[in-house]
């Protein structure tokens, strides 16, 4: 017994519900339902894979923060100065 609740009258509460809507109704009510919580499922899916997205990529930030080397840019500023002493010079 489910707290005092016969399995013959939830069939009869079953009954008078499908006597009242009719087949049609409840089969539009149940996939409606179903929808609902198949995109609440896929928002929320989506949610945490931004979420995971998110955290890969500051912890490849991080990553790449620490391996990276100061730039050298003397060695530039002198290469672009000798091109320029090319130009000048033809």
């Amino acid at each position: 017994m489910l707290g005092g609740i016969s399995i013959w009258q939830l069939l009869i509460v079953l009954g008078i519900v499908i006597l009242i809507f009719g087949t049609k109704k409840l089969r539009n009510l149940g996939s409606d339902l179903g929808g609902a919580v198949k995109g609440f499922k896929s928002a929320v899916g989506e949610e945490e894979q931004k979420k995971q997205d998110g955290e890969e990529t500051a912890q490849h930030r991080v990553a790449h923060d620490t391996n990276e080397e100061p730039l050298d840019t003397s060695s530039k500023a002198t290469q672009s100065s000798g091109a320029d002493e090319k130009s000048e010079r033809k």
